[in-house]
């Protein structure tokens, strides 16, 4: 029978029971594989409740640091029985299906074209551990060793983050390192090994990091000087917050007082977290919250008067399946239209579209320094991909010099020079008036705010002409964001081809490897990275000068061509949508394939 063969160049898919403790040990896989120097790309498929259901984590290993999803499994390792059918089936063709055979298999899960592993977990686990919550946690541990021998995972690689994690608590060392043993053991003395799919250590990993966005998110909002952050749970954004939080009671902490110099407010739901927020900014702090789309749903009131009072606010949209409930614990990239546009009446809203952790520290940082610039609300679009899983990033850096840009805020100084001092005049014609904070002058600089109609000066009017004048300065100051928002990134040296592909987010791995697919077999397609809604002069410039360009995005009604369209002088025409939908991250093999049929009856460029 055929056995799939190869160095560094594996998907591992690990099936467990949710809240059995096999996090920790898939964790321990993923980042043993990434200390031996190699990149690998793990993903976590959890369900919406909080034990009992199947959950899955899958690794890719690659030595061409493909970071996106890929298609099909090289190594299934289950370890649940409610799920066996569908991992059975879902492992490749000469592809290795490793389970617990301490009960025999059934006849119903045999396949002719894989190869079987069996390894008594339980049954080594119940030998060897006696208390019922170590032996569930310990078997995970077992199988992970047992992968160590079958894929030469160097065994002191493992032993050194066991004594990582565990130096704490010392009595968990040796109990874990024991586990690891029993797997190793039992495949020394019942199985060739290493299989011919294995790893070898290389030096590809450099000085990048494993860190989730979420985590990433957090501490760029503390780089970014907020002091506030008010939210309510929601999965997939909820580690947001806590991250902040822990930071904040590292770095927000009074060396001499001991006292916290930050204020994280867990609301009654998200309308109210979004009105807290925009509290505290009005106030001169900067202040944030995290949610994902229904949380955005309810907040479009406060969102809308944070944009026409023209308030700084900071919202991190950690993107899931919807529309409604929708699917809490999978992905999309389904709420760019009802967050680009978000509240009644008109409105367009900045938006910021990370795609690594390092982007979402920059980015989340910069949001701040948007906010406080623009006066309006500033969107940071991640998704559950993104936010939750596990990413190999750039690290996170920070210029110790670098100043925090507040805007056009008046001080005493300030008003004691002007003539006179109105909250919406258009003074330098870019569109942004200037602001005051309140207490800054005893007499001067005072307004009243409100998301009623008003005039040049802050007072409430119903005159026609004053409101198309406040209007009009929103969308005058609307184009002036798109000199301060971060430019698109082009992925070649100058036009090579008449048709092109633009991406963002977490489609970028998937779409950068569908590229190298693509010319490998001889189609070259120029690319373009979207960072930020509004679009510049930059993207403009790609659509016009290429016949058809593929959008590349994760959800169903094509939401970002629907931008495109909506914002640039282009022919709908041109822009063909590749999509995906079903909640898991989309691969390069979907992407060249909708391509493929796409151009099939066209004439296309080749090198």
């Amino acid at each position: 029978m055929q056995q799939l063969s190869g160095v560094n160049d594996m998907v591992v898919r690990f099936a467990n029971v949710n809240g059995t403790g096999s996090a920790s040990a898939n964790n321990l896989f993923a980042k043993s594989i990434v200390r031996m120097g190699i990149p690998v790309s793990p993903k976590n498929i959890f369900p919406s409740n909080i034990q009992g259901l199947p959950t899955w984590y899958e690794v890719r290993v690659s030595e061409k640091d493909y970071l996106g999803r890929r298609d099909g499994v090289d190594i299934m390792v289950c370890v649940n029985p409610q799920s066996m059918m569908k991992d059975v089936q879902s492992v490749r063709p000469g592809g290795y299906f490793i389970y617990d055979n301490t009960k025999r298999l059934h006849e119903e899960f045999i396949r002719d074209d894989i190869h079987y592993i069996g390894i008594p977990m339980m049954e080594l686990s119940m030998k060897n551990y006696r208390d019922p919550r170590q032996r569930q946690l310990f078997k995970n541990i077992i199988y992970v060793g047992a992968l160590s021998l079958l894929l030469d995972i160097e065994f002191n690689v493992l032993e050194d983050m066991i004594k990582d994690q565990f130096k704490k608590k010392e009595k968990l060392i040796p109990p874990n390192i024991q586990a690891l043993e029993l797997g190793r053991t039992y495949v020394r003395e019942n199985y060739e090994f290493p299989l011919q799919l294995r790893l070898e250590r290389r030096d590809l990993v450099g000085d990048r990091i494993v860190i989730d966005g979420n985590t990433a998110c957090g501490l760029g909002a503390i780089y970014g000087g907020a002091t506030v952050v008010a939210w309510y749970p929601i999965t997939p954004s909820t580690s947001v917050a806590q991250a902040f939080e822990r930071y904040a009671n590292r770095l927000r902490i009074d060396p001499e007082t001991g006292q916290k110099k930050f204020a994280v407010i867990q609301a009654e739901d998200e309308l109210a977290a979004m009105g807290m927020v925009i509290g505290a900014t009005w106030n001169g702090s900067r202040a944030f919250t995290a949610t994902s789309g229904p949380g955005v749903s309810l907040m479009n009131e406060f969102i809308g008067l944070a944009y026409f009072a023209e308030i700084p606010v900071v919202l991190i949209n950690v993107q899931r399946g919807g529309p409604s409930t929708g699917m809490p614990t999978r992905t999309q990239q389904s709420d760019l239209v009802s967050t680009a546009y978000a509240s009644h009446g008109d409105t367009k809203h900045v938006l910021l579209l990370p795609a690594n952790p390092k982007e979402c520290f920059e980015m989340t940082a910069q949001a701040f320094d948007l906010a406080d610039r623009l006066q309006t609300p500033i969107m940071l679009m991640t998704d559950l991909d993104l936010g939750m899983n596990d990413h190999l990033s750039p690290p996170l850096k920070w210029d110790d010099e670098r100043k925090y840009d507040r805007g056009k805020v008046l001080n005493a100084e300030d008003l004691e020079r002007v003539k006179e001092f109105g909250r919406y005049l258009d003074v330098d014609g870019d569109g942004i008036p200037y602001r005051t904070l309140p207490g800054t002058h005893p007499s001067k600089g005072a307004f009243f705010t409100r998301g009623t109609s008003r005039d040049e000066y802050a007072r409430y009017t119903e005159d026609g002409a004053a409101y198309v004048r406040n209007v009009d300065r929103l969308v005058k100051k609307w184009n002036t964001a798109k000199t301060y928002v971060p430019a698109a990134e082009l992925y070649q040296d100058g036009k090579e081809s008449d048709t092109g592909m633009i991406f963002f987010g977490t489609t970028t791995y998937a779409a950068l490897e569908a590229m190298d697919i693509l010319e490998a077999d001889g189609l070259v397609i120029d690319s373009m990275r979207l960072k930020a809604f509004p679009f510049g002069a930059e993207v403009e410039q790609f659509v016009e000068e290429h016949d058809q360009i593929f959008i590349i995005e994760q959800n169903r009604d094509a939401q970002m061509r629907t931008l495109l369209i909506n914002e640039l002088d282009v022919n709908p025409g041109k822009l063909i949508s590749v999509l995906n939908y079903d909640g898991m991250p989309i691969t390069a093999d979907n992407i060249k394939g909708q391509i493929i049929n796409e151009l099939m009856p066209a004439t296309v460029n080749h090198k």
